[in-house]
């Protein structure tokens, strides 16, 4: 679904990204994780459109993705549920889900609000709240709602624990569960490495820029070195 090939990112002449290279196969769960400032999010916001690429290609179901404006890759099924939520405040759950489903364009969907609400039911009960006045943990599955209004190929989360509390993690974390079940294709960046790999079928971790290893996640998190490194107490990815 997804093929990354040699991909560099630059930022005032600073190289974010060096030679960066991954895949998504279909219906598969990627994580990718390493240290602050590694340049996660630079590469999920250039395989949405939001930061260009120096040089390499991003592929997506054999299409040539790498230099598409934002609006023309949502509107062909790749959608990203950012870092921080990034509601509609002053809108109502509903119809922040309802904007969601503008990324459609055309395409047919197998998912609607109902499905939604199935997946987080308290967005039901709160439907016609304002967005901004949802808890946090509220807000997140607000998000990864809305996106998926939008029947995404491939869905990009960027950090969908961060600031929540143990039980909203576990929420949210049971419906990205579901939603692997389901056979959706996800690249995950997760600052809970462990967490990450318990969801994912395979690994990246990115450092300074670069890719450093990767494999199947049961052997990563079973990996004395990787544990060290990126599980520890005080682990960032």
């Amino acid at each position: 679904m997804l093929d990354i090939a040699d991909l560099e990112v630059r930022y005032d002449g600073i190289v974010a990204l060096r030679g960066v290279s991954l895949t998504v196969g279909a219906g598969e769960v990627v994580a990718l994780i390493g240290p602050n400032g590694a340049g996660k999010s630079t590469l999920i916001n250039t395989i949405s459109g939001l930061v260009s690429a120096a040089s390499g290609t991003i592929h997506v179901g054999g299409e040539d993705f790498t230099h598409l404006r934002p609006w023309t890759i949502s509107a062909k099924g790749v959608l990203q549920v950012p870092e921080g939520r990034q509601v509609f405040s002053d809108m109502t759950v509903l119809e922040n889900l309802q904007l969601g489903a503008t990324a459609l364009r055309g395409r047919p969907s197998d998912l609607d609000v109902k499905d939604v609400f199935e997946l987080f039911p308290i967005l039901q009960e709160r439907s016609t709240q304002l967005a901004g006045s949802l808890s946090g943990g509220q807000q997140q599955m607000l998000a990864i709602g809305r996106a998926l209004m939008g029947a995404p190929k491939l869905l990009l989360l960027d950090e969908p624990s961060l600031g929540l509390a143990p039980v909203v993690i576990s929420q949210v974390f049971a419906a990205l569960r579901t939603l692997k079940e389901k056979g959706m294709t996800i690249l995950l960046i997760e600052q809970n490495a462990t967490l990450a790999l318990d969801l994912s079928n395979r690994a990246y971790i990115l450092d300074q820029g670069r890719i450093v290893l990767s494999g199947n996640s049961a052997d990563l998190a079973a990996d004395e070195g990787v544990v060290a490194h990126y599980l520890g107490v005080d682990a960032e990815v």
